[in-house]
């Protein structure tokens, strides 16, 4: 792409993306190489992506290997730095030149976390344990892979909702913020995230089987958020625990509308999860001669 100022490659995971890939895109022009990897999109996404000189490949899921874990392994990258971001994020300049200036300086870190700023109905959500949000996206991709979790039930996702980057090295901070700024209306995101609910009904089921445990293979505050979540899917009341989580005890609140509307909406996703989780569960009674 014109403009290429960092020798960072750039991984898109795409799917019917079309509302936004353009303006992630122009966000990562200072980048040398950007690929979009797509599940075949049934809307303008590879148009728009190739318009605007992204290189896009195509992603068929097998039920075993993620979208994501699969970039990593078989797209050609011509840069040891990759930077991963979904279509509905934007990188600022601030963040564009830290990381340029990062990877020049070449000092001893493998990869780095970046903050995510939530932008909500119009209104960053700063609250409501929102912010921050530290992810690990900037990294040396021959260093990391995506954690191999084991599947029950339907194998339906071709991209990560679970599974967590793991690095083989030592990571940093970066002090610029992420945008996370959805373009497309509320219709696509509680569509989408009826969608997250069955995929997150069958992983509180697995963690509910599992005994709570600290992973050793990861990173000091992913093993906390790891154990705190083999945890959560154990308590009572989990959906008014949600909100009154987001809304009173991180203040969710301070937000105005836009923050009430999206601790309503969390809440009513985690009852979503714990209806489904409970249908699997009566499925299997049922399937296995169970007394109902």
């Amino acid at each position: 792409m014109s403009g290429a100022t960092a020798k960072v490659s750039v991984f898109i995971p795409v799917k019917n993306e079309q509302e936004n890939i353009a303006d992630c895109l122009d966000s990562v022009r200072w980048a040398d190489e950007v690929f979009v990897v797509d599940s075949q999109s049934t809307d303008e996404t590879v148009a728009v992506a190739e318009r605007l000189g992204a290189r896009v490949e195509q992603f068929v899921f097998d039920g075993a290997c993620t979208k994501d874990d699969w970039a990593l392994e078989n797209l050609p990258f011509r840069n040891e730095w990759v930077l991963y971001i979904d279509a509905d994020e934007r990188v600022p300049d601030e963040l564009a030149a830290e990381i340029a200036c990062t990877i020049a300086a070449g000092d001893a870190l493998d990869g780095y976390y970046v903050n995510r700023r939530l932008i909500f109905m119009g209104r960053w959500v700063r609250h409501a344990g929102m912010y921050p949000s530290w992810s690990l996206r900037l990294f040396k991709h021959a260093l990391g892979r995506y954690e191999k979790v084991e599947r029950q039930g339907p194998a339906r996702r071709d991209s990560k909702v679970h599974e967590h980057l793991v690095l083989r090295g030592e990571v940093g901070y970066l002090k610029h913020d992420l945008l996370h700024r959805d373009l497309r209306d509320l219709y696509r995101y509680i569509e989408r995230h009826n969608q997250y609910s069955d995929w997150d009904a069958e992983v509180y089921r697995r963690y509910r089987q599992e005994p709570l445990r600290f992973d050793s293979h990861l990173h000091g505050s992913l093993r906390i958020k790891r154990f705190v979540k083999r945890l959560w899917v154990r308590l009572p009341l989990r959906p008014l625990l949600r909100f009154l989580y987001m809304y009173v005890a991180r203040g969710g609140f301070l937000d105005a509308a836009p923050g009430l509307h999206y601790c309503l909406l969390r809440a009513v996703h985690e009852y979503h999860i714990s209806v489904k989780a409970k249908e699997l569960q009566h499925r299997e009674r049922w399937q296995s001669g169970a007394t109902p």
